[in-house]
């Protein structure tokens, strides 16, 4: 199913928030939201392997350099987030240039999140939490999710610290890393697995 891009601008107020088409400004920058296309597809890998891997990743914090080596996507792995029927990728530009990005999946009476990235040089200077809270914003306008959950890696404890400051909790329950599929990367260490953060909405 085709996406239709939508674009909205962020007031970085406490205004009412109005319908979700309409345009919304930050005061200090102009941000722009709207749902990914296709042809944002190479522009998406990109950004998410420069955010996770590799040297360049390095000048942000949000790096797995130091637990993961080879890729965290793939083309194919962004399209079909793209082209997600119950879900969107949502992406974040300012003056046309794509600075980030998230995906949101509607599981029922939760939403997912996930594959979220900022473009490393723009990282710590408060763009992600503008970000997740579009993200949240939009899962309950949308399809009126009551529940927030994402995965994160155990071993990242300054970014699950990073989320629980916006409210998420740890649940304690674990996954396993998908060990031997390289389409999620080549562990550096034995002991990778995922745990369940979860935030209520509303």
């Amino acid at each position: 199913m085709a996406l239709t891009p939508h674009t909205r601008r962020l007031l970085a107020s406490s205004q009412t928030r109005p319908p979700e088409r309409t345009p919304r400004t930050m005061p200090t920058s102009e941000l722009t939201f709207r749902t990914a296309l296709d042809a944002d597809v190479p522009g998406l890998v990109d950004l998410i392997e420069s955010a996770y891997r590799g040297d360049i990743s390095r000048s942000g914090w949000t790096t797995e350099a130091d637990l993961l080596e080879g890729q965290r996507t793939d083309p194919e792995g962004v399209t079909a987030v793209v082209r997600n029927e119950t879900g969107r990728l949502l992406i974040a530009e300012r003056d046309g240039a794509l600075i980030a990005c998230c995906q949101l999946e509607h599981r029922g009476d939760h939403a997912y999140f996930g594959m979220f990235a900022v473009r490393p040089e723009l990282q710590g200077g408060g763009l992600g939490k503008v970000i997740i809270a579009e993200a949240e914003r939009t899962a309950q306008d949308i399809w009126g999710a009551r529940e927030m959950r994402m995965t994160v890696i155990r071993q990242r404890t300054e970014l699950i610290a990073w989320y629980e400051r916006r409210g998420y909790r740890r649940t304690g329950e674990r996954t396993p890393f998908p060990y031997g599929d390289e389409r999620f990367g080549i562990p550096q260490r034995p002991d990778l697995e995922f745990e369940l953060l979860v935030k209520p909405l509303g």
